[in-house]
């Protein structure tokens, strides 16, 4: 194995995670920033009204993309043990 095998797993590793992450993410993103315009135009600086949108938010993404998640998580997988032999040797 050389070190540009271990760079392409590592690319590939991170560029799996950013795709599975991607919806979650962005999606508490957009949701926080709309709650804290609004407790900025209302001046109500209350905790839980930015918690607990985001994570009902994060609840419905990953109920929504989470086979989608799964199923990429698990063709990575796949690919990357089934790989195995042909690096070893």
């Amino acid at each position: 194995m050389n070190s540009q095998q271990v760079f392409t797993f590592g690319q590939e590793g991170l560029l799996q995670l950013l795709m599975v992450s991607a919806p979650v993410l962005l999606t508490v993103l957009v949701v926080g920033l709309v709650i804290s315009i609004f407790q900025a135009a209302t001046q109500i600086s209350e905790a839980t009204l930015s918690f607990v949108p985001k994570v009902v938010a994060a609840v419905a993404v990953l109920a929504v993309a989470g086979p989608w998640m799964m199923s990429t998580l698990v063709e990575y997988l796949q690919r990357t043990l089934q790989s195995i032999p042909g690096v070893i040797g």
